[in-house]
């Protein structure tokens, strides 16, 4: 049995598990969203970083990579490990992964997703909506164990823009988060 693993963010350039084959294409119906909280891995408790999330979102796609995971050994290596990893996202779904925007069947069915839910209760993280200047600054001031969250952002980024995806959401985030860093940068100088 063959198992395939979405990623939609970190997972797109760090996959940390071992895997047989990677495609690049996307999910429909949902779109990416800086609204999940990162206590352990991107900020802490008190200062939360920013990750992505799925929303659903009709007419929508979100672009990332499918991993295929064909040893029943790697597959338990690789769902142990993100287990751990993705411990913040409480939900797990299986959909249908494309790799032409004119296809009209999937290129994979049943592919995993993990998705961190709006239910606070399920999901004491979500930090949800917010405007983009109020995310950038959170985006600036956290950090955590696996570093600052910025660099989270701007490796999602540079990674998306080498498979030629621009998603308005990670890039406008982006910039924004520069233009932060640029004007404290002239108040400290």
């Amino acid at each position: 049995m063959v198992m395939w693993v979405f990623g939609y963010g970190s997972l797109i350039w760090k996959a940390g598990f071992h895997y047989d084959d990677r495609l690049f294409g996307f999910i429909k119906g949902y779109r990416r969203v800086f609204y999940q909280g990162s206590t352990d891995h991107r900020g802490t408790q008190e200062y939360p970083g920013r990750t992505v999330t799925l929303e659903a979102a009709e007419r929508e796609v979100c672009w990332g990579v499918a991993y295929k995971i064909s040893r029943m050994e790697d597959e338990q290596i690789a769902l142990t490990y993100l287990e751990v990893r993705e411990k913040q996202y409480d939900k797990k779904a299986y959909i249908d992964f494309f790799t032409d925007p004119m296809a009209l069947t999937p290129a994979v069915s049943g592919v995993m997703v993990y998705i961190a839910s709006p239910d606070r209760k399920l999901n004491p993280n979500y930090l949800g909506p917010a405007s983009i200047e109020e995310i950038a600054k959170q985006i600036v001031r956290a950090e955590g164990p696996s570093g600052p969250n910025r660099d989270y952002l701007f490796q999602l980024e540079k990674a998306l823009i080498q498979y030629g995806c621009e998603d308005k959401h990670v890039m406008g985030l982006a910039n924004e988060v520069r233009r932060v860093l640029s004007e404290m940068e002239l108040i400290f100088s």
